[in-house]
């Protein structure tokens, strides 16, 4: 990933429609293959490959629009970046594991490869928006090619795949990204990255440019805090209150770790994020 693409278009908010969970043109692969056990977050036990009692022979919940009510608060902050219509349509050609249950295992075990490339994809494509990336543009660019070739392999190969070392190579380039970033926001000495910030007092903290990758911000008081620039990826933010908070410009923040958290009105996100229906 070291050759240089210096006239690369830059990507779209466009680019990203693939990276969307399309329900519709998925046969509920994440209704089936995760495994999930009984807590704050899920009402029941259910085991990887089987079916959650919940979902409906059209591959639709069947409590879709009380999943909170009846306890399934973890369903609504889960994101599949569009793997499951990839798999499901482009993957597997259409062919549903209960029609041809001869797909069903070799199915199960490629979308959870497919969803993390396609979270990868998600970070690349983001981070060739940011204009302090652009003297690491060109390795971002090939990145973003490879691992979108990888999605259109066949499922032999992606079975195959060392997805976790693909990762580890795009982490750091997207870290570098990062880097330059926060640099450029004159905050890149505050690394509080996977540090223990669960029910953290942080009410009108100074966080831009910090660098809060994986941190632990559980439960955490982040009201009117200053995350602008701030590098999310990975950051753990389940029942943080977000109330007030400036979250514009900051970086590889993804829409279930706001699905998770708590906001209000006055919370400002970036553009490519939505306000979730229950703040």
């Amino acid at each position: 990933m070291s050759e240089s693409r210096e006239h690369a278009a830059l990507p779209s908010e466009g680019d990203r429609a693939g990276l969307r969970a399309d329900c519709e043109s998925c046969f509920a692969l994440c209704c089936v293959v995760p495994a999930f056990s009984a807590s704050s977050d899920f009402a029941i036990d259910k085991k990887a490959g089987q079916a959650c009692p919940n979902l409906r022979a059209d591959f639709r919940c069947g409590i879709h629009t009380r999943l909170r009510d009846k306890g399934f608060r973890g369903c609504t902050v889960y994101d599949c970046f569009g793997a499951g219509q990839k798999v499901s349509q482009v993957t597997f050609g259409g062919q549903d594991w209960r029609r041809a249950p001869r797909t069903a295992k070799q199915m199960f075990e490629v979308f959870p490869v497919m969803r993390d490339l396609h979270e990868l994809l998600w970070y690349l494509t983001e981070a060739l928006t940011l204009p302090p990336a652009l003297p690491i543009r060109g390795e971002l660019a090939l990145a973003l090619e490879e691992t979108d070739r990888l999605t259109r392999d066949t499922p032999d190969a992606l079975v195959r795949l060392d997805v976790a070392a693909h990762r580890r190579e795009v982490n750091a380039l997207l870290l570098r990204a990062s880097e330059l970033v926060r640099a450029g926001a004159g905050r890149g000495k505050k690394d509080r990255r996977g540090a223990d910030l669960i029910g953290a007092k942080l009410k009108g903290a100074d966080l831009r440019g910090a660098n809060l990758r994986g941190a632990y911000l559980i439960g955490a008081d982040l009201r009117g805090a200053d995350l602008r620039t701030a590098d999310l990826i990975g950051a753990d933010l389940r029942g943080a209150d977000l109330s007030g908070a400036d979250l514009t410009g900051s970086i590889f923040l993804i829409q279930s770790q706001l699905d998770a958290a708590k906001g209000d009105a006055r919370t400002t996100l970036p553009p490519s994020l939505i306000r979730p229906a229950h703040w």
